[in-house]
């Protein structure tokens, strides 16, 4: 019995006592000890019920929503924790300034994302996550749509099931966060790995959480496209392996990471959910097939192995993809292999670890104190490279592509500065330059992209 109740207890007593010396002094003395045993009752019968007053009162407490508000967000938790709702967010505010393109690109300000997420856990078994992007497309309009929209079923670490609209497992950089990304837009292979796509998907982790996993079965999408309401009613099968042998260990080999993640399936149809288009770093649209009638008549499998290692301020990002997709027009069909890499370095230069999941600063900006936040460098290199096999042929019978106006590959290479004034606040400025190969008239190489992107982060 816990010290609160003391008082309680001798108010008993001492109310018992009191009637006890009444009753001895107007009753015989024969009846003492029969009175004495009914009060001793009477005292044991409001003892228990103070108990489980306290009792009730403890269990209520302990079940008592809990919320609370920090740097990851808001949230309300049962006092259990097996229910919970939390809410995240992330809004992205772009300026694009293109250098030397002859005003075929736009400078200008976009509202690159501004995702609310809310997600939580019902009890131990269910788990749930929706966002909605209010940003709309860039280039595509204002209008809203569901990026995150899926379930999890946690049976266990080790084999979970996720059902709904969610990312797809191919891409390293594609699964890495958009707040967490070193430059403004993620590289090449994120071109042609699937963006989001709708499914069932098993995953979880073993070997003590050095080996994670995910398999699972889509409606299928073009290379770095969304999953669309229209479906040709195939499917894909895709699945990602990742092992991470130092885990756990202390050593300077824990941060090193690497996998394969691969895709297979088919595809039957025309347009940008069948036939995939490629965008430069400055989000231009460099290649697409863009011949009449160039439709997706069949196979198409990726391939993509990928690193990535972290030690103390430095961190080394890697990936190639492979993706190979029939395609035909005019009756003719074609077997078209693209491929794409990237291998990007950084370095925090004030001292902070870095991370696959951002960089948190020691000392966050302060305004009129010592605090400055965590500066980071960042440099990249990558290239996309479409098969020749797309250019050759006809034009106006069996070529999918003109050479004339789409680049048959673009090579990369840019900079960045990360400033991380808190965990919730990030300041973005890189320059990217691309070249092509072909792309202009009379087979000309079309001219270089040089644009320098700045963005702010909220996050929280």
């Amino acid at each position: 019995m816990s010290r609160t109740a003391l008082p309680a207890r001798r108010l008993i007593s001492l109310l018992a006592l009191s009637s006890f010396a009444l009753a001895v002094q107007a009753a015989p003395a024969a009846d003492d000890d029969q009175r004495v045993e009914e009060l001793e009752q009477r005292l044991l019968v409001l003892e228990r019920k103070l108990e489980l007053q306290q009792e009730e009162a403890a269990t209520k407490a302990k079940d008592a929503p809990a919320p609370s508000a920090g740097e990851k967000g808001f949230a309300i938790k049962s006092g259990a924790g097996d229910y919970e709702i939390k809410f995240n967010a992330v809004g992205q505010v772009d300026g694009r300034y293109f250098f030397s393109d002859d005003g075929a690109f736009d400078d200008g300000f976009v509202t690159r994302r501004l995702r609310p997420t809310l997600q939580g856990s019902l009890g131990k078994l269910v788990g749930f996550r929706f966002t909605p992007e209010f940003a709309g497309a860039v280039g595509a309009g204002d209008s809203a749509s569901i990026v995150d929209a899926y379930f999890d079923l946690k049976f266990h670490q080790a084999a979970s099931v996720r059902v709904g609209k969610q990312k797809g497992p191919v891409g390293l950089e594609r699964l890495q966060s958009g707040g967490a990304i070193g430059f403004v837009e993620r590289g090449f292979p994120t071109e042609l790995a699937p963006n989001r796509d709708l499914g069932v998907a098993l995953f979880g982790e073993l070997l003590d959480s050095k080996l994670s996993y995910t398999l699972g079965i889509f409606n299928g999408t073009a290379d770095g496209r969304d999953v669309a309401a229209a479906d040709d009613g195939l499917k894909e099968f895709a699945g990602r392996v990742f092992f991470e042998p130092f885990k756990t260990n202390y050593s300077a080999l824990k941060g090193l990471g690497f996998g394969v993640a691969g895709s297979a399936g088919a595809k039957d149809g025309t347009g940008n959910n069948f036939v995939s288009r490629y965008r430069t770093p400055g989000q231009n649209q460099f290649f697409t097939y863009n011949e009449t009638g160039v439709a997706a008549t069949g196979a198409h499998q990726r391939i993509s192995p990928q690193a990535r290692y972290y030690y103390n301020s430095l961190g080394l990002i890697a990936e190639y993809i492979e993706s190979e997709q029939d395609l035909s027009r005019g009756g003719v069909e074609k077997s078209i292999k693209n491929e794409a890499w990237s291998v990007s370095g950084s370095w925090v230069i004030t001292g902070e670890d870095a991370s696959y999941r951002g960089v948190k600063p020691g000392r966050p900006y302060t305004v009129g104190g010592e605090g400055w936040g965590a500066l980071e460098l960042v440099a990249r290199a990558g290239s996309l490279d479409v098969d020749n096999s797309a250019f050759a042929g006809v034009a106006g019978t069996d070529r999918l592509a003109n050479p004339n106006s789409q680049a048959g590959k673009a090579d990369s290479y840019g900079v960045a500065v990360n400033w991380y004034l808190s965990s919730n606040a990030k300041l973005t400025a890189d320059y990217n330059e691309t070249r092509f190969d072909g792309g202009a008239a009379a087979g000309a190489d079309r001219r270089d992209e040089k644009a320098l992107f700045t963005r702010l982060t909220i996050q929280y």
